[in-house]
């Protein structure tokens, strides 16, 4: 075992005394030792009840044959840190979460590893570590919540920050705002649509890391209790037969985790996630490989915020897997990945059906004939940026329009807000990269208030930040290279034509080359915002976007 390292043989006394300080008997000590990682903390919605469904991994861990020890790493909500200094500090706590597990990792010698995040980078944190050590290793999230209720429809996070511009636009009373704010969130769990947190969770099970169910099981059912009883039970199981992580996840299990990202419509997040686990893995994944994956999968489903559809009304509807069931049906899926359960998907997906073709679509009747997100390329974008097609409407699919531009998020929060971005203009919303934010910032906040003062169908919004999968519209992020590395979209000028085409995947300034040469001669880009502090190290080694803004 590989835990013998820490307790194996008479120089290994003061070790097992150690451990004997914990509680630890010498039978305890004998077995497998299964590191148990939790992100849990009393801040989040989807990480408070996380301590149940440690508990209830640690009595799968005990019922078959092991020992299971606690530890944990950290997360930051991405909605409470929202709009404000904190969402630099979102994304570039991914790296930190695969770090901390390394250490502890390698530092006590864990024979196996039950990883139990929940929301956005902390799912794609613990997976990147997982992969990194190559242990055996399982996935089991807390869940999705469920959605709120309002005046008879569904709702959920992302209709709470579309409501601040409806109230600053005049068209919700105060009254109204304060209700929706006491019910749009009812539950503890992930925010309830095909947010970022939900897309990796849902992911997770593809990739193969995850059980049946993780994605979509509500945080509050008893069946999610049960699922973390079954990783934990199912890690044994992975340990005895010696299935790590690379082993599941390979070029084929990722092309899958990228054909159901496309066919749900996830968040652009995942395209960020989805790279950086693949690095993890070893594997080379591109923007040009997903266009080609998205350019060949139909989407399925939309689900909040493209619709007022919800992550449990996928989990009736038969879940994670019966998007692959449907999928596999014209052979868009590689089944032969073992996965968790130390089966293949096509034994997995043995008897599924889909239960509400409302909620996933048939692979004849598709939304589209493409994937939920497109990637975008053009002189603005040389090296790629990315659009959640599936929210964008109609109309907005092809749009030209005059550049708004603005060096900071919360510079075109304050224009949108008092009503000086109109129809027809194009926001631009530079220096908010992974190295220029630093920590490339989610927009929630200015697409939300462009949506709440209805000007959805007449604006787009362009930045070489990123969004939340709560964002819906014409909003264009990852914009690489990023303006802190001197990319086209440090040179765009007030009122400049931009040009948008998501069908055809162009994102074009209409300025002439000789003047975009002439402003690059002339370009002196902003100083960092930055210059102390982990954030400005973090700038100092972080790639592009388009290679998942991993350190380097």
């Amino acid at each position: 075992m590989r835990s013998d390292v820490v307790k194996k043989g008479p120089s290994r006394a003061p070790h097992r005394s150690l451990l004997k300080a914990t509680g630890l008997t010498d039978e305890e000590i004998d077995r497998p030792l299964i590191g148990v990682v939790t992100s849990q903390n009393d801040i989040i919605p989807g990480h408070i009840n996380l301590d149940k469904i440690v508990e209830a991994v640690k009595k799968g861990v005990l019922l078959s044959g092991g020992t299971p020890l606690v530890f944990p790493t950290i997360g930051v909500c991405d909605g409470i840190a929202m709009g404000h200094e904190g969402m630099k500090y979102s994304l570039v706590t991914r790296e930190l979460i695969a770090d901390t597990i390394e250490c502890m990792v390698k530092a006590h010698g864990f024979d196996a590893l039950v990883l139990i995040p929940n929301c956005d980078k902390i799912v794609p944190g613990m997976i990147m570590a997982a992969l990194r050590l190559n242990i055996p290793a399982i996935v089991v999230s807390g869940g999705p919540m469920l959605a709120g209720k309002f005046k008879g429809k569904e709702v959920s996070l992302s209709t709470m920050f579309e409501a601040v511009g409806a109230y600053e636009n005049g068209t919700m009373l105060e009254g109204d705002l304060c209700e929706l704010e006491n019910k749009a969130c009812p539950t503890c769990g992930s925010c309830s649509g095909m947010f970022t947190a939900n897309s990796m969770n849902c992911l997770a099970e593809v990739l193969g890391l995850a059980l049946p169910g993780n994605g979509t099981i509500p945080a509050v059912y008893s069946e999610r209790m049960r699922l973390a009883k079954y990783a934990g039970m199912k890690i044994m199981n992975l340990l005895e037969k010696d299935i790590k992580p690379r082993d599941i996840v390979n070029e084929k299990s990722i092309k899958n985790a990228l054909t159901v990202d496309m066919a749900l419509g996830c968040s652009t997040n995942s395209v960020l996630h989805l790279t950086a686990i693949a690095n993890e893995a070893k594997v080379e994944l591109n923007l040009d490989i997903i266009n080609e994956v998205s350019s060949k999968t139909p989407n399925l489903c939309k689900l909040a915020p493209a619709s007022d559809t919800h992550i449990e009304d996928l989990y009736w509807a038969g879940g994670v897997q019966a998007v692959m069931k449907e999928l596999s049906k014209k052979d868009l899926l590689n089944l032969d990945c073992i996965t968790a359960t130390s089966n293949t998907h096509k034994e997995n997906l043995k008897g599924v059906v889909v239960n509400d073709n409302n909620v996933i679509r048939s692979i004849d009747k598709p939304y589209s004939n493409t994937g939920g997100i497109q990637v975008l390329k053009g002189n603005l974008a040389e090296a790629g940026a990315v659009v959640k097609k599936s929210a964008v409407l109609e109309e907005m699919l092809t749009h030209k329009g005059p550049a708004r531009v603005f060096d900071s998020e919360e510079e075109a929060i304050e224009a949108i807000l008092s009503k000086k971005v109109i129809k027809g203009d194009v926001v631009v919303i530079r220096y908010e990269g992974p190295k220029g934010g630093p920590g490339m910032r989610e927009m929630l906040s200015p697409t939300s208030a462009i949506a709440g003062m209805g000007l959805d169908k007449y604006v787009a919004l362009i930045t070489d930040g990123r969004f939340s999968g709560a964002t819906k519209g014409a909003a264009i992020g990852h914009v690489s290279p990023e303006a802190a590395e001197g990319g086209t979209i440090a040179l765009v000028e007030e009122g400049d034509t931009i040009s948008i085409d998501i069908p055809n995947g162009k994102l074009e300034l209409l300025v002439p080359n000789e003047v975009l040469e002439e402003r690059k001669r002339n370009l002196k880009i902003l100083e960092p915002k930055v210059k102390e502090g982990y954030l400005a190290r973090y700038a100092k080694l972080v790639s592009s976007a388009s290679k998942g803004a991993i350190l380097k």
